[in-house]
């Protein structure tokens, strides 16, 4: 198919194929038909036959930003009003409107869409026509559809300046920024790629935009991922073999024993765009900051927004998401406990299950395995009992989690949150062990391949091991900032600290991985319990387990000593030499300590800083905060409280991540508030802090859990790996066979 170069808009005449006017050139000037071919070839690399369609809401800069692209590519430009509408209807656009109204105008522009016809041009539409859906799925069969998201309130500015205080579907009574607010759910369903235009940013920045986009759009092979024990030369040797988001979802650990990574890094977000996202709801950051870190040809834009907003919908009991609240002087809370499971976990396995079931593939059946210090287990319990029944069949999960070692609430939701598809086994052990045989199975090749074989079940991972889990984490480091820039609270630019009680240093990791995308946090503070080691390694850079035990305390999910996602960090701050980290894993678990170069120390400690809380200061704080606020810490948050008052220099805000509600650990508070008489029963522990009149209240989730009365019962088992895996294959025997 050949096509006509022009630097001007062609205003057709009649609704007719670019293809046929080319073919007619030919015929009559060989010469500039030879010059018009080389033209297309050029674009054609990029574009091939498929148009570039730019879409979004008068004003945004289409029909400018779409000749400057069409000029780059030297290929044709159209512009849908000029070249389509008022040729077709001899008369203007808004006569056009004023003639028919605006139900009428919607479907005669959406008719004229549907009779137009072009292949290889940047096709600017008007501000409407995403508004009629038959027109827009003509336009997506041969084209990639590009949303320029200019914010509401810079579109209205334009539209100012341009005088127009009126646009199609605007009825009397309905403002303009209503109307351009309706607007955008029209744009979000269509777009292939999103291009955000935040501010006065000029229309050659976002031509530049656009084709960046759309290069990246065609081409997925740069977006492969790495394990963190790869060394380079391997990696070259390795191409046929390449890992891509889909493979490492369900794959979940590298084959070598190591953690995937993304080969290029996370991708960078500039200050004007982070500045697009402040207007922006929760579910809208999540979408823009996760299609930058996931490929379409992984997961389309279109299936993102569903996966998301089936997440974060009903299932929260706050409309934010994640809300930042004030605390005292100028420390604030980033509340993660407002999910269906009462923790931080929940952010990201509302998403992880829907993500995984897409990615998967459809000839064989998944186990999902689990080690759970606490909050996890139910978390991923419930995120893939949510599953479409269908979904249900060919996934199941067993979480592992010590018998003894978590909280008796925490228990109970675990065993609660027990499905068709969902199984807790309680192991009479600490959670290093789980961890460490969680991992020891999956890299087991002879065991792996015998399920594979003998009951065509594969096995995958849900704990933050998963390079799925981490994305959902960076969403909410990013928005709390963005949060405090909403409120008035700093200008964007403005550096935070945030506080993390850190275990497994997943969370803290996402953080660090926010920074690194262009949010301006300044220090990440690693607040640890008793169990300590993460504290002294940051503070040495030693790694030390020798003769260290697990201590248990009132923060349970951060009794860890191995952390896992600490592996990732080290990978990155050593410019993602696999073999070094390979050495110092080596040596931690044969010699059970390893100690960094001093030049990395030097490079984490410009990241991070450290200190840890003693149980008698974890209550002492949960009781100080009631007394002065009325509201309820938990005690993994009073850790990072304690932690926060440390180290924090009040030079800048600090956000505290609180990461699980109080009600899960309701003989601690209780404890800590110096209530005498504590009934065992952990329905009746949360009765009488719900008389306390708390804030927050308690958790209607877990209220919800403890009153059911389905699977009270759970295996208990040895901490042993051959009666793990016989735990494994009898599950899989019951639910797949």
């Amino acid at each position: 198919m050949f096509h006509v170069f022009q630097y001007r808009p062609l205003r057709l005449k009649t609704p007719v194929s670019l293809s046929s006017m080319c073919f007619k050139l030919m015929l009559s000037r060989p010469v500039a038909f030879a010059q018009i071919w080389m033209s297309w070839f050029s674009s054609h690399s990029l574009v091939g036959n498929k148009n570039i369609v730019l879409m979004g809401p008068p004003g945004a800069g289409k029909t400018t930003v779409g000749r400057i692209v069409g000029q780059k590519l030297d290929c044709p430009v159209i512009d849908i009003d000029d070249d389509v509408l008022e040729t077709t209807w001899n008369m203007s656009v808004s006569e056009k409107l004023q003639d028919v109204g605006n139900e009428q105008f919607l479907e005669e522009e959406g008719k004229a869409l549907l009779k137009f016809s072009a292949s290889g041009s940047v096709i600017s539409l008007t501000g409407s026509n995403p508004m009629h859906s038959a027109g827009m799925q003509h336009m997506k069969k041969n084209g990639i559809v590009i949303y320029l998201d200019v914010p509401t309130t810079v579109i209205m500015g334009r539209l100012k300046s341009m005088k127009v205080d009126r646009i199609v579907g605007q009825s009397p009574g309905i403002s303009l920024k209503d109307i351009l607010q309706f607007r955008k759910q029209f744009y979000k369903k269509w777009y292939d790629i999103h291009v955000l235009c935040g501010g006065d940013i000029a229309a050659e920045v976002v031509a530049e935009k656009v084709l960046d986009a759309v290069k990246r759009y065609q081409n997925s092979e740069l977006e492969t991922f790495i394990s963190t024990r790869s060394s380079r030369s391997g990696r070259s040797m390795e191409k046929d073999s390449r890992k891509y988001f889909s493979d490492v979802v369900t794959e979940g650990l590298a084959p070598d024993g190591g953690l995937f990574v993304p080969e290029r890094g996370l991708p960078k977000f500039t200050a004007g765009e982070w500045q697009s996202l402040i207007e922006a709801t929760y579910i809208e950051r999540a979408q823009v900051i996760l299609e930058r870190c996931i490929h379409p040809a992984d997961i389309p834009a279109s299936k993102l927004a569903e996966i998301i907003g089936t997440a974060y919908g009903e299932n929260f009991t706050c409309s934010k998401i994640a809300p930042v609240r004030h605390l005292a002087g100028n420390q604030f809370l980033l509340e993660l406990f407002h999910g269906p499971t009462a923790s931080f976990k929940d952010l990201a396995l509302q998403m992880v299950p829907h993500i995984f079931a897409y990615c998967i593939p459809r000839s064989c059946n998944y186990l999902v395995l689990v080690a759970t210090s606490g909050d996890t287990g139910s978390a991923v319990l419930d995120g893939f009992s949510r599953l479409h029944d269908t979904d249900k069949q060919r996934i199941a999960v067993m979480n592992f989690f010590p018998e003894d070692g978590v909280s008796p609430i925490q228990k109970s939701q675990m065993i609660g949150c027990q499905k068709e598809n969902a199984w807790s086994v309680g192991v009479k052990s600490d959670f290093d062990f789980c961890q460490t045989a969680v991992k020891q199975i999956f890299t087991n090749s002879d065991y792996t391949g015998f399920l594979t074989v003998e009951y065509g079940t594969a096995l995958a991972a849900a704990n933050s091991i998963n390079w799925a889990r981490l994305l959902p984490q960076i969403v909410y480091h990013a928005s709390a900032y963005l949060d405090l820039v909403h409120q008035d609270i700093i200008p964007f630019g403005s550096p935070v600290d945030v506080c993390i009680p850190t275990g497994n240093f997943g969370n803290i990791l996402a953080a660090l991985y926010a920074k690194m995308m262009g949010i301006p946090i300044r220090k990440c503070i690693c607040a640890s319990n008793e169990n300590n080691v993460l504290t002294d390694f940051i503070r040495t850079g030693v790694y030390d387990l020798k003769g260290r035990k697990l201590i248990p305390t009132f923060s349970p999910a951060v009794d860890i000593l191995k952390s896992s996602n600490l592996e990732r960090y080290l990978h990155l701050i050593a410019n993602e030499d696999g073999q070094l980290v390979t050495q110092l894993y080596n040596q931690l678990e044969n010699q059970g300590h390893f100690q960094l170069r001093k030049d990395l120390l030097e490079k984490l400690q410009q990241d991070l800083v450290a200190g840890w809380c003693s149980e008698e200061d974890c209550l002492a704080a949960i009781h100080s905060v009631y007394s002065t606020t009325g509201y309820i810490l938990d005690t993994h948050t009073a850790v990072a409280k304690v932690v926060a008052d440390q180290l924090q220099d009040r030079t800048c805000p600090i956000i505290i991540s609180s990461t699980a509600h109080y009600s899960k650990f309701a003989p601690a508070i209780l404890r800590a508030l110096r209530i005498a008489e504590i009934n065992q029963n952990p329905l009746s522990q949360l009765h009488l802090l719900s008389s306390y009149s708390p804030l927050p209240p308690v958790h209607w989730g877990l209220l919800e859990t403890l009153k059911k009365k389905g699977h009270e019962d759970h295996q208990v088992c040895a901490a042993d790996m051959s009666t793990l895996m016989s735990h494994i294959e009898t599950l899989i025997q019951n639910h797949f066979m």
